[in-house]
This record gives structure tokens, C-alpha cells and sequence, in this order.
């Protein structure tokens, strides 16, 4: 197993938005974070990464507890936030050495990755680029290269579909195939749900606070009682179904 979590309770100050969560990540796995606005999602994330502490529960990763060996733990992780995250004065190549050092890469090898990211996303060319030189979709692809960059045993992936273009989106798609088959975990947040459908293994489907449900298609489909439903026809009653 990889990811682990259990009965997470947390959220911000000593406000509990999240409630008994529980879920896992197996290596070779793309898992989809599913929810509205509100629903619990990023505040999940931000536990998972190690940003917010929680109130009670447990967060591990390949057996390494996040409360008790934290960089042991954040060593194993990469992020991809849902708004990109970059430091104006360092062009795009200095954002690589530093995710090389962050990680202590081996240089060589991680060049090498590094040039084939950046030909796949269009970005060899941009690497004396400073961040104000970079639309939305082009620093989206920044964090996409730094994150995927990494030799990571789990990726966190939060809506990472907005401001890329089409193209970019069946690379990000293709990528994360890759890194599945080579046994990586993966936990991507996102919106859009006939994608995540298309490309997730297991969905866990969130709604204040709470998992309302967690699966297969096939199993979210048993327990909805609609052999016929689609993820969005799924979340969407179940969402109508707490706001009564």
C-alpha cells in the first residue's frame, strides 16, 4: 500500500471541515478525488502534503507516518497545485536545479527526464523564461515538468486541467499512464468528471467534509442502484441527496 488514511479529522484553526475521512493509494494506482466546491477536497490535499496538521487520524505513506518521520515522508511526494507556484527571479531552467537539489537527483538522469518533459510540453525552448514571460497554461506546465521531474513515489495532482490546452491535457493523461505503469500512486483532484471517469481506477467522492462513497465505476454504480450511471449522475445524487 502506499497512501494511507485514516479517520482524518481536520481543517483550519479549530474548525473541523474534514470528518472521519479514510482512504488508500496503492502503487500503481490513479485514484480521483472527487467533489463541489467546498466538498472537502483541497483541504484533504493540504493534509496529505503535510500543510495543515490534523486534528485526529492518521496519514502514512509506504508505512512512514507523517506525524512522527515528516521528511521522510515528503520526501516520497510530488505536488501539482491547482494554481501554479513560482518564484519570479529564477528562469524555468533554475526551477529545475532546484527541484534536482530539493530531491538530490542524480544531475545527469534527471536532465535527461527534464528534456524529454520539456520537449512533450513545448517548453525546451523557454528555459532562460522568467515566470512573468509564462501564461497560465505554460506555468501550469512548469509545475507539471518540476513535479513529474522527480523519481516520486506518490503524486498529488489538484485540478490540473484548467488553463491547459487540449494537447497539454493528452500529455498530462499520457503521463500519468506512465508513471502508473512504472508503480507509481497517484491522487488527482478534479472537476471534470467524464475524464476522471475515462482514467481513474478508483474514485473517492467527498461531500461536506465527509467520503460518501469510494470504488470502482462498477462498484459506485452497485450502490447507486443505477447499473446505467455515469461518475457525474453518481456525485450529483449524492449531492442533492445530503443538501435535503
Amino acid at each position: 500500500m502506499a497512501l494511507k488514511i485514516e479517520n482524518l479529522t481536520g481543517g483550519y484553526s479549530q474548525l473541523p471541515v474534514l470528518h472521519q475521512v479514510s482512504f488508500d493509494v496503492q502503487a500503481g494506482e490513479l485514484v480521483g478525488l472527487i467533489g463541489l466546491n467546498g466538498a472537502g477536497k483541497s483541504t484533504t490535499i493540504n493534509h496529505v502534503i503535510g500543510l495543515l496538521k490534523p486534528f485526529s487520524g492518521q496519514i502514512s505513506l509506504n508505512g512512514v507516518d507523517l506525524a512522527t518521520s515528516p521528511v521522510e515522508y515528503k520526501e516520497q511526494i510530488a505536488y501539482v497545485p491547482e494554481t501554479p507556484i513560482l518564484y519570479p527571479e529564477l528562469t524555468l531552467r533554475e526551477h529545475l536545479e532546484l527541484t534536482i537539489k530539493a530531491y538530490q537527483l542524480d544531475k545527469k538522469a534527471a536532465w535527461k527526464r527534464a528534456e524529454n518533459l520539456l520537449s512533450t510540453f513545448r517548453l525546451a525552448n523557454k528555459l532562460d523564461w522568467f515566470p512573468a514571460d509564462f501564461s497560465k497554461g505554460m506555468k501550469q506546465k512548469v509545475m507539471i515538468v518540476m513535479a513529474f521531474l522527480t523519481e516520486a513515489k506518490l503524486f498529488i495532482i489538484d485540478e490540473p486541467f484548467y488553463g491547459l490546452d487540449p494537447l497539454a491535457v493528452k500529455d498530462l493523461l499520457d503521463l500519468i499512464q506512465a508513471q502508473k505503469a512504472a508503480g507509481a500512486a497517484i491522487l488527482m483532484s478534479t472537476h471534470v468528471l467524464d475524464t476522471a471517469q475515462r482514467y481513474c481506477d478508483r474514485f473517492v467522492l467527498l461531500n461536506d467534509g465527509r467520503v460518501r462513497a469510494k470504488g470502482t465505476l462498477e462498484e459506485l454504480k452497485a450502490q447507486s442502484s443505477d447499473p446505467k450511471a455515469s461518475l457525474d449522475d453518481i456525485y450529483l445524487a449524492i449531492a442533492k441527496g445530503d443538501a435535503q
